[in-house]
């Protein structure tokens, strides 16, 4: 596997590790204007990535279908988000705001907070691992600038997530070097889930626009399902508004700038 390759599948891991990094700094539980900004943002560098990076490279690679071109980006689509709306309703985890999600078990709370911020990352890296095997096996509408700028943009929506889990979790009185931990392990399927689908990949090259569209479709249920709702409710949802709109024109700048 060849660096480019390699450095690109850690640096969404190394942002959620930054993001969990900030117990060392922060004291106590995040304030509310503070997690709708970071989940603003979060949701809008998803959304951008989804397009730009995503749907609208597995749009250009099905042209030679003339105007059925959107059936692969579409069906690949759909299918990511059942494959999310499944994994969501049978794994254990909580919402980030801290109400109670998926079927009833004896997990902790701090296992479900773990594991619904896992059910996040698992999408994006299936993301930059499909993105990066489109480059590593020749498809033309895939340039290394624009696998890495995928990379670089879900590290910043994953810095706010490493925090999400990290400090509710300090505030609760557990040990920073645990909550460090444990924000940083939440990340760990991200490189894993990279990995595994670039293998597989060469597998399905024909396919790949439904897999980029997969993956969009996966992510777009996150945002949908999850952090849109936490940005705009309740109070200082204007924060989360306005956030959405830089994490979205940031990611699109990278994607459009490196591509």
């Amino acid at each position: 596997m060849s660096i480019e390759i390699l450095e690109g599948i850690l640096i969404p891991f190394l942002g959620t590790t930054l993001g969990a990094a900030c117990v060392f700094f922060l004291k106590g539980e995040m304030n509310d204007k503070l997690k709708k900004a970071m989940g603003g943002f979060a949701a809008g560098v998803m959304i951008s990535a989804s397009f730009f990076s995503l749907l609208l490279p597995a749009i250009e690679q099905s042209e030679h279908m003339g105007k059925l071109a959107f059936i692969p980006a579409m069906a690949g689509f759909i299918i990511g988000m059942l494959f999310l709306l499944f994994l969501d309703i049978i794994i254990p985890h909580m919402h980030l705001d801290k109400s109670e999600e998926g079927p009833k078990s004896g997990l902790k709370r701090t296992t479900k907070l773990v594991l619904a911020v896992t059910l996040h990352n698992l999408p994006e890296g299936m993301a930059v691992g499909i993105v990066y095997a489109g480059w590593k096996y020749g498809n033309n509408e895939i340039a290394l600038s624009g696998a890495l700028a995928l990379a670089l943009g879900i590290a910043l929506q994953n810095f706010p997530e490493g925090a999400i889990v990290s400090m509710p979790l300090l505030a609760e009185g557990m040990p920073k070097w645990k909550t460090f931990i444990y924000g940083t392990l939440s990340g760990i399927v991200e490189p894993i889930g990279a990995l595994l689908t670039i293998f597989a990949a060469s597998f399905f090259l024909p396919i790949l626009p439904y897999l980029l569209s997969f993956a969009a479709g996966a992510m777009f249920y996150v945002v949908v399902e999850e952090l849109i709702p936490e940005m705009s409710d309740g109070e200082h949802s204007n924060i989360g508004t306005v956030c959405f709109a830089v994490g979205f024109v940031m990611m699109m700048a990278l994607d459009v700038g490196l591509g």
